[in-house]
């Protein structure tokens, strides 16, 4: 055990735990000899929450360990057994290159199967597949008295769905059966287009997106007047066997997922500011078609292409940045363009600004997907103004009905969680059945009032 400093992704509002490496034999041990209940603990898997999810200060920290080779694939259920401390990376190495593909990933595979149950992690294909927890089949579980039991859609369904979203505050996932799609290749087949403003990129992801089972749309914040909204649609699905050229096909199910660049450890200032970005950006729109169909990428090309720069996160210097991520219901676009003209009216420097749909939302009173647009962004922490503008653009979002992504929060308030979860009470009463001595604590528990 070492107290050590820890932050989110974010590298913003660090604080100190101590932090213990464990494994699914020794975990409860360790909680029980452990553990404080004054600030109690929580399981932090690679730590790409942006904000303080993964945090507990001056508590306790368990970094569980697991091992992909260890997973247990069920081909003919099209289902795999997996430790919740195993990462999506290495699951990939494993199921890919046996015809399976995860059921829902998030922007980077650098996220454990904990961590995408306990966030519920959506991908570009929420739309039509729902988020991860859509895809849970059961998950077994420690809670705060060192017991474990197995939770599923029908047992316990209320434990089961107060997990999925729950932040890692009901319990640890040591083990989970999640469902995985079959994919005949390794490689995506990929439609590109520009829109050349907001009105044109909603209507053409209204109108098309259900003929793709993922879609996203990167937006240039920097853009004004006519342009505002300008946006590049990226629209897929695994490509089949006989998509590829002849003499791929031998390879076809080949995976390899490995690091163009690495940002180095010291970078004394943000190289992300409102001139680099509105030049990223500029080159950005201009290098993508204007309309280019059936263009093969790899996995890691099209799911996770930031992830092939080590530690980007360097790059915003030594403030870090703050992402923000919203939902806005269907029917209050109105809201949505308010929210993207203010930033773009500000010069907020973002490159990573990324418009999804949403479809139906799932059981788990703390799943942030629900019907309408989400939009994600990323701002250097130390722009002026920020904490203001955000709070300003709270009231739109929540006055629509929409909420805040607690996995990428790290400014937002009890009162906005209050609003935009209103079954928050449900949850927390679930949470006090397994949990009545307050033993999983958070800094965004603690710092967003989900501890009551």
């Amino acid at each position: 055990m070492r107290r050590t400093p820890l932050t989110g992704w974010g590298r913003t509002a660090p604080s100190a735990a101590d932090l213990v490496d464990v494994d699914a034999d020794s975990v409860a041990a360790t909680l029980k000899s452990d553990v404080t209940v004054e600030r109690g603990a929580l399981v932090r898997g690679l730590g790409r929450s942006y904000g303080d999810a993964a945090q507990n200060g001056g508590g306790l920290v368990l970094r569980l360990a697991g091992l992909a080779a260890d997973a247990v694939i069920d081909e003919a259920r099209h289902e795999v057994t997996v430790g919740g401390g195993v990462s999506i990376d290495d699951l990939l190495r494993v199921i890919v290159p046996r015809g399976f593909f995860v059921p829902v990933t998030a922007g980077t595979r650098f996220v454990t199967i904990g961590g995408a149950i306990a966030s519920d992690i959506h991908g570009k294909n929420h739309h039509g597949d729902g988020s991860f927890g859509n895809h849970v089949r059961e998950m077994t579980l420690l809670l705060a008295d060192g017991s474990t039991t197995t939770v599923s859609p029908t047992v316990r369904p209320e434990l089961f769905w107060a997990t999925i979203g729950g932040m890692g505050l009901t319990g640890i996932v040591l083990e989970a059966t999640i469902h995985v799609w079959p994919v005949e290749t390794s490689r995506c087949i990929v439609d590109t287009q520009q829109a050349k403003n907001l009105d044109h990129i909603l209507s053409l992801m209204e109108e098309g997106d259900h003929r793709y089972r993922y879609a996203v749309a990167w937006i240039d914040l920097m853009a004004k007047g006519r342009h505002l909204g300008r946006s590049i649609l990226s629209r897929g699905d695994h490509a089949r066997l006989d998509q590829l050229p002849a003499r791929d096909r031998a390879s076809a199910l080949d995976y390899h997922a490995g690091l163009i660049v690495t940002v180095p450890p010291i970078v004394p200032m943000s190289a992300m500011n409102r001139t680099t970005i509105k030049v990223f950006n500029e080159l950005w729109f201009r290098k993508s078609p204007k309309h280019r169909d059936g263009e093969l990428q790899s996995i890691p090309q099209y799911f996770h292409p930031l992830d092939m720069i080590g530690e980007w996160n360097r790059a915003y210097g030594p403030h870090g940045f703050v992402q923000y991520q919203i939902l806005v219901p269907f029917g209050e676009e109105h809201a949505l363009r308010q929210v993207i003209e203010r930033l773009a009216g500000s010069g907020a420097a973002s490159f990573v600004t990324v418009l999804k749909r949403f479809g139906a939302a799932n059981p788990a009173p703390l799943s942030f997907p629900a019907p309408g647009w989400t939009l994600t962004l990323d701002i250097p922490a130390g722009t002026h103004g920020l904490s203001a503008m955000l709070h300003e653009l709270d009231h739109v979002v929540l006055d629509a009905g929409g909420r805040h992504y607690m996995a990428k929060d790290s400014h937002t308030t009890p009162h906005a969680i209050r609003r935009g979860y209103p079954r928050l009470a449900e949850w927390q009463a679930v949470r006090d059945s397994v949990d009545p001595d307050g033993v999983w604590q958070s800094d965004l528990g603690r710092r967003l009032g989900l501890l009551g």
